[in-house]
């Protein structure tokens, strides 16, 4: 049981609704307690408790945030308009 901290890319990524998605996906995994977007170096580095979750969920949700290509319920907190 171990606070972990990991960087992953938020390159595609570029505008204020996407950065509040990824924001939402994240914040939404058991286990993160802390998030900070650099959106001139395009990563997010992320601190998360490695027996609630793991790197492999946090590059899943960020994926998940493509909000372009991918099909959301409309009451997941990845979708862009979850909160309309």
């Amino acid at each position: 049981m171990a606070i972990q901290t990991a960087q992953v890319s938020i390159e595609n990524i570029d505008d204020a609704a996407g950065l509040n998605s990824v924001m939402t996906a994240l914040k939404n995994i058991t286990g993160v307690t802390a998030i900070d977007l650099d959106t001139t170096r395009h990563v997010a580095t992320v601190r998360y408790e490695d027996t609630d979750t793991s790197i492999h969920a946090l590059t899943a949700a960020i994926s998940m945030v493509d909000y372009v290509t991918q099909p959301f319920p409309i009451d997941a907190p990845q979708n862009p308009h979850h909160d309309d």
